[in-house]
């Protein structure tokens, strides 16, 4: 299904910005400089692209669809991976609200904006599998194929929007400025 095709490409920037995550917050823990700008940038990816953008394509169209056709939200693998969906948008609140408090000039939140983000890190990765791997071949599957035309006009759609407004042009942007900054 084309749907599933455009999310897992979604999670090949996302996990872009992942490594530069990692790679800002291992710098953090070995007491070099970093600016906590990268860190409210990557919140902001995260918070714009990430979640609103691909995931609310997913919330608000595939497991829509996906529960229309008898996948069980509560207890099933919908509801874990809205869940992870929630517990992500708390790690990312947090990274923000500490890295502005360090912008601030608040030094001490170093840690805490480090310690958010090597927890989306780690829930992001093992998020990305389970969709990657088993939720969207389960979609794939068991999307009644006159439904899965409806996801895709519904894809398609949000993604001549998302074209018009230039959105994938200005996160792949984001995402490099990310790699770039976390190695400086």
């Amino acid at each position: 299904m084309q749907a599933t095709k455009i999310l897992k490409d979604e999670h090949r920037l996302i996990e872009r910005v992942l490594v530069a995550l990692q790679t800002a917050s291992n710098r953090i823990s070995q007491g070099a400089e970093i600016s906590p700008i990268f860190f409210i940038n990557a919140a902001l990816f995260i918070k714009n692209f990430a979640d609103e953008c691909h995931h609310g394509k997913e919330e608000g169209v595939l497991f829509a669809a996906m529960s229309e056709s008898g996948i069980r939200t509560e207890g099933g693998p919908i509801g874990v991976l809205l869940s992870e969906h929630e517990q992500a948008r708390a790690f990312t609140k947090e990274m923000m609200d500490a890295a502005q408090k360090w912008e601030a000039g608040d030094s001490s939140m170093r840690t805490v904006v480090a310690n958010n983000a090597l927890g989306y890190i780690s829930l992001l990765r093992v998020h990305i599998h389970k969709e990657d791997n088993i939720l969207f071949p389960m979609a794939d599957r068991l999307i009644p194929p006159a439904q899965q035309i409806k996801v895709n006009s519904d894809f398609e759609r949000i993604g001549l929007a998302e074209a018009d407004a230039g959105v994938l042009e200005k996160y792949t942007a984001l995402a490099e400025m990310l790699e770039n900054d976390s190695i400086k």
